[in-house]
């Protein structure tokens, strides 16, 4: 059987090892919430233009005044 001191140095070692990955977790979660954030802008952006767009297609497709 283990002794106690080494259990301990066991799960200090497991613990250092969790938090490490926690905090690599985490930066990559911070990293994707940014990359989500930036493609929701472009989203809302892209969206804009396209009304835009839309709107200048519906007035362009307006008969011609009647002396054409």
């Amino acid at each position: 059987m283990h002794n106690t001191a080494e259990r301990i140095s066991e799960l200090e070692t497991r613990l250092e090892f969790q938090d490490e990955t926690i905090a690599r977790l985490n930066d990559a979660l911070v990293a994707q919430q940014k990359r989500l954030d930036e493609l929701e802008k472009r989203q809302h952006q892209l969206i804009a233009h396209l009304k835009s767009a839309q709107a200048k297609q519906d007035t362009s497709l307006e008969p011609p005044p009647p002396h054409y």
